[in-house]
């Protein structure tokens, strides 16, 4: 069997981009390194990219310049999740982070192998956890 290395690229469907890079830069401090008017790619730390979509403007096939090849369409609708890494260290402030800017946390979970998620949503209803070590086995 092959081996995978990872997950290289997480994607949410979102209704304003300007609303979602306003919370993803000003609340969640991520850095776009890539965008245009239906895109935004984020470096999410550990070689993980987090791009956001503008919902409707990825369903034809994207040709690229210079014979580099096609991206297939794709799209997604509803109530997304996903997870950052962070370290235990760091809980507190993301907390103190969230609250300074009227984020609501959701839930919090304290899990078997010691690690602790705090839950909140972006403006688009998305679940966004923030995971410490302890979570899965393998992290």
């Amino acid at each position: 069997m092959p081996k995978l290395n990872g997950v290289l690229e997480t994607a949410l469907y979102v209704e304003n981009m300007d609303r979602a890079r306003a919370f993803f830069e000003g609340v969640m401090g991520l850095e776009p390194f890539n965008a245009d008017h239906r895109f935004t790619a984020y470096d999410a730390g550990a070689g993980s990219v987090l791009l956001l979509f503008l919902r409707g403007e990825t369903l034809e096939t994207v040709v690229l310049p210079n014979d580099m090849g096609t991206i297939p369409p794709h799209d997604g609708a509803g109530r997304m999740h996903l997870a950052f890494a962070i370290a235990a260290r760091e809980l507190d402030a993301w907390e103190a982070q969230l609250h300074d800017h009227g984020v609501i946390i959701e839930g919090r979970t304290h899990w078997p192998r010691g690690g602790k998620s705090i839950y909140f949503r972006d403006p688009d209803g998305h679940l966004v956890e923030l995971a410490t070590p302890g979570v899965w086995p393998n992290y």
